[in-house]
């Protein structure tokens, strides 16, 4: 689909429309410290930031914006500035005040901070919604919300809903669980809020850690908030990325695969490293979707009597359907061309020579006239390969000709662009054919590896693989990028946790700063390290708390030892 958003004025800064996709990063220092708050972002704004966002926990660090957006203009930086605001709407309310954007999430909108600010809250602690109970939150939100829209209006401060998966409300929850449907629901629930109150200076995002549940959440968002005619711009990320190769693979795969739909005005990278390195990795992103190249993914026709919801249906089947992604113990997930040879490779560096007579090749110069030909040979040999290499469009019809005509044979997706260095190679294979990988397309990856090492190829083709949830052959980390709440050295932490883990194959393990985001943000993982304070953290397995506020020095080797038990 293609999703024209509605234009937003964030300070000197347009987002939405025709204009080009905005970067944003966020500063991890204590925003009470003005200088290093001030040098941290002017490090991001060099390094290409277009919105900078700083966390606003309470009362005294929202007033102190005032300090850090001052100091920035006497140093001749006007880069709109985004409070990044949990749990206390008074803090969301002198923020609108002072910076250019407000960012809140409906699921700690409501409830015990609300009490605890003196606003009101009828349904605090209620578990089971009536229709009434419902109706009556809904009413709720809208009195407690209007005085932060009056405020952004007087002000001219724009506001983004910021919908994360598993930190829905209670009500949300009840209703729809901590699905995508949950998800879609909370962030319309706010923009018709917002719309009947006449206040469209809005953004919303529904983002997640795990990239085919954001890639799913954003692609139903638009078509729902198309045709509500509430098509505001769109914030896209994926949470809790982590650090290092992973962490990237993961960010391109899943902002990128939202691009190609034709999805978002703005972009954010969360690594857990220093805000200055998610920037390039952004501007790597945005530099494929400028121009044409941003009228995204369009799913043509495969013939006249076949309707559109049909085909959608094929190619999302794609893997259950005809065999599934090859588990496991099944021989063939990675194909590395290596000048004309073909290589079956394996997670842990091994490779071995394929024949190519098991090999069908489909590009850009295969005669459509011979389709009935290959069709033949295909239904014929179930366990002939077919390697696709075309534009994103194509790629599906050509999958669905084949489903069509009865054919079960794998599907090995390649990029169409050739790439000369391991950074072109990540870019361009996670976004295609990552972004088709994600939709539920092909049964494998193949990577031309030009003149880069086979080791090269196999981290990098397993690592995007398990970036699209398509093969999982490591340990999974969500980990967040940290910001002012966070308590101790994430980064380091983080190293630690993986030094410990990384041979969990399969496992989901959360890494996280602090309580705002931690038991909601890490809901996709398995066991979670949150930070509870100075030299404090707390264990949980999926959401249930296992060891409370433990030091810091034990908590790794602590975790180890829950995760063994």
């Amino acid at each position: 689909m293609q999703y024209t958003s509605k234009i937003v004025k964030i300070g000197n800064l347009l987002v939405g429309g025709d204009y080009p996709i905005r970067i944003q990063s966020m500063t991890n220092t204590d925003t009470l410290d003005t200088v290093a708050t001030v040098n941290q972002s002017i490090r991001m704004i060099q390094a290409g930031c277009e919105l900078v966002r700083i966390t606003a926990p309470g009362i005294r660090e929202a007033e102190n914006l005032d300090a850090i957006k001052r100091k920035l203009h006497s140093r001749g930086y006007r880069v709109p500035l985004i409070a990044d605001i949990h749990f206390n709407p008074k803090a969301a309310e002198i923020a609108a005040t002072i910076v250019e954007k407000v960012r809140i999430n409906p699921g700690n909108y409501i409830g015990k901070a609300l009490k605890e600010s003196g606003q009101r809250s009828d349904k605090v602690g209620l578990t089971h919604y009536s229709d009434g109970d419902y109706m009556e939150e809904l009413d709720s939100i809208r009195c407690n919300l209007s005085p932060l829209i009056n405020l952004c209006r007087q002000y001219g401060t724009a506001i983004r809903i910021g919908v994360n998966h598993g930190s829905l409300g209670n009500r949300i929850v009840d209703r729809f669980g901590d699905t995508v449907e949950g998800m879609v629901v909370s962030a319309l629930e706010y923009a018709r809020i917002c719309a009947e109150l006449n206040f469209h200076n809005l953004v919303l995002s529904v983002k997640s850690s795990n990239t085919v549940l954001m890639l799913n959440a954003y692609r139903e968002l638009a078509l729902r908030l198309k045709e509500e005619d509430l098509n505001y711009p769109l914030h896209v990320g994926v949470t809790e990325a982590g650090d290092g190769e992973d962490g990237r693979m993961k960010s391109i795969a899943g902002i990128g695969a939202v691009l190609s739909h034709g999805i978002g005005d703005t972009i954010r990278v969360s690594l857990t490293e220093e805000p200055e390195a998610e920037l390039p990795v952004a501007a790597a992103i945005v530099k494929r979707f400028t121009g044409n190249s941003r009228s995204g993914l369009t799913v043509k026709k495969v013939r006249k009597d076949l309707k559109h919801k049909e085909l959608k249906a094929i190619l999302l089947n794609d893997r259950t359907e005809f065999g599934g992604f090859p588990s496991q113990k099944d021989p063939v997930a990675l194909i590395i061309k290596k000048g004309n040879q073909l290589f079956n490779a394996f997670p842990d560096g091994r490779y071995a020579e394929l024949n190519a007579e098991w090999f069908v090749n489909i590009d850009k110069n295969t005669d459509r006239l011979l389709y009935s030909d290959l069709f033949k040979r295909c239904l014929n040999n179930h366990k002939l390969f077919l390697l696709v290499k075309l534009p994103a469009d194509e790629t599906s019809k050509v999958i669905s000709h084949f489903r069509l005509a009865g054919c079960k044979n794998p599907v090995f997706l390649t990029s169409i662009k050739q790439s000369k260095t391991s950074e072109e190679l990540r870019i361009e294979n996670c976004l295609h054919p990552g972004a088709l990988l994600m939709d539920g397309m092909g049964q494998g990856l193949c990577i031309d590896a030009g003149d880069l090492s086979m080791d090269e190829i196999i981290t990098l083709g397993y690592g995007i693989l398990q970036a699209t949830r398509s093969r999982i052959t490591r340990t999974d980390y969500i980990a967040c990028p940290s910001c002012g709440r966070t308590h101790f050295n994430i980064q380091q932490r983080l190293q630690e946790v993986k030094a410990a883990t990384s041979h969990l194959t399969g496992l989901k393990i959360a890494v996280m700063g602090c309580i705002v985001n931690g038991p909601g943000e890490m809901a996709d993982a398995d066991y979670g390290y949150v930070g509870a304070g100075k030299g404090k953290v707390t264990l949980y397995k999926g959401k249930e708390v296992i060891k409370q506020a433990i030091p810091e020095a034990e908590a790794v080797a602590e975790l180890l030892r829950i995760i063994e038990k």
